[in-house]
């Protein structure tokens, strides 16, 4: 079905340690959550000297989001053309700069358009890190070193807002994207110096735009991989729409103050930690299909949970109204590894290409909810929970849309040594 080859065997020979690995590509996918959360203890101070009100604020996180989804879709394919690593380095060189450039805006409009650059170069840790899994390790092998970085990756949520209070407690605000950039110079030389080229000259494919678009046309068309990025991105948008709307749910709806953004943060990641960990431990002992069953089973308790708990607590309160979000995460953390490992062992020869869409797909969900939907419904914790159970229903409905072709006999898997996608093939 659509759950990644239980096979274990690696790749190719391991450059470095699966450990030092998991660090180096947690560390990459951290710096693009860490520009979204940082800021969030800020907003307040930012809009009263920036002269904008909480709906312009939010508008830092929704640029950012779009110029990221718009990028993703080339992070993927470049690094399929010139390597992976020169795409990596030149993405953090982007992203040093353009925060920056952030750090000494004076107005509103001079942040957002810096924040735009953050976002079209922040995508590359994260997108191009899920090739560099897939070229060197599978099956089994490829979920848990999946797992450990989306563990590591999970921890940047939690501590970045918390990170950000502590920082406007004894700075300005501007010196929140300093951090920013110390953070991206010094993965820059991890990588410079850690990381060498999982995708070699033989293997890559040319750069001609032409090309580029007709395989993208042919991925994007695939019914299965429609369904598979959808089950990823509404599933995670159930927790997103919460991520995205933290400022109005924790100071105005949980009645917090700028630094206590741990009260929401800390349980949530810490459920996205555990999950990750339960899924890198039960890979090769559990099958794909029945661990996204599980993971599901947990999103549909937590969505029971919350809805119930909003519709009859008189206030929400924490722990408890922060408590389905930690389960939440639970689930989303079992179902996401599977998912993407299988979009990307349909494309075996395009990894980057399927990985930037994938990317695509859920950023731009992600960028509607924290753009648009979140300023329509973050007033109210009821209207929030409802939102968010829609969402991981939608995802549910999709995956067992995908279980049925797949029982079905409707789909089949595109073999290791399948052939570069040609416009005129069929999918």
């Amino acid at each position: 079905m659509s759950a990644p080859s239980q096979s274990s065997a690696p790749a190719r020979a391991l450059p470095l340690s699966i450990r030092r690995l998991a660090l180096l590509l947690g560390g990459l996918a951290m710096f693009g959550p860490f520009s979204i959360d940082t800021i969030f203890p800020a907003f307040p101070v930012m809009g009263a000297e920036l002269g904008a009100d909480k709906l312009a604020m939010q508008q830092t996180i929704s640029v950012y989001l779009i110029a990221y989804a718009l990028m993703s879709v080339v992070h993927g394919p470049l690094s399929d053309a010139i390597g992976r690593r020169k795409v990596i380095l030149g993405g953090l060189g982007v992203f040093t700069l353009a925060s920056v450039a952030c750090a000494l805006s004076e107005q509103l409009s001079t942040l957002l358009f810096f924040r735009a650059i953050q976002g079209l170069s922040a995508g590359v840790g994260l997108i191009v890190g899920r090739a560099v899994i897939r070229d060197l390790l599978h099956g089994d092998d490829a979920q848990r070193l999946m797992s450990q970085v989306m563990m590591i990756f999970g921890i940047a949520p939690a501590i970045a807002p918390v990170i950000g209070g502590w920082i406007l407690g004894w700075a300005h605000w501007p010196a929140i994207f300093w951090f920013l950039v110390v953070f991206s110079v010094l993965l820059w030389i991890a990588v410079a110096l850690g990381l060498p080229e999982t995708h070699p000259p033989q293997a890559r494919l040319s750069l001609k735009p032409k090309r580029l678009l007709r395989d993208y046309v042919a991925i994007w068309l695939n019914p299965r991989f429609q369904r598979l990025t959808a089950v990823g991105a509404l599933n995670f948008g159930a927790l997103f729409l919460y991520i995205g709307s933290a400022p109005a749910f924790v100071l105005d709806i949980l009645k917090l103050s700028e630094r206590e953004f741990a009260w929401f943060f800390v349980p949530t990641i810490g459920g996205m930690v555990l999950g990750s960990f339960a899924s890198g431990r039960a890979a090769g002992k559990i099958s794909g299909d029945r661990l996204v069953g599980i993971g599901f089973a947990f999103c549909a308790l937590a969505i029971a949970l919350n809805l119930g708990y909003n519709l009859l607590a008189p206030a929400p309160q924490v722990p408890w109204a922060v408590l389905p979000m930690c389960i939440l995460a639970f689930g989303i953390a079992l179902v996401f590894p599977i998912v993407t490992l299988s979009i990307l062992d349909m494309y075996p020869h395009q990894r980057g290409s399927a990985s930037s869409l994938q990317a695509f797909g859920g950023l731009v969900v992600n960028a509607l909810l924290a753009g648009v939907i979140s300023p329509l419904v973050s007033g109210s914790a009821v209207v929030l929970a409802i939102v968010s159970s829609v969402l991981t229903v939608a995802a549910w409905g999709f995956w067992c849309w995908e279980a049925w072709v797949s029982r079905s006999g409707r789909c089949a898997r595109v073999p290791e040594d399948a052939p570069v996608i040609e416009p005129q093939d069929s999918l």
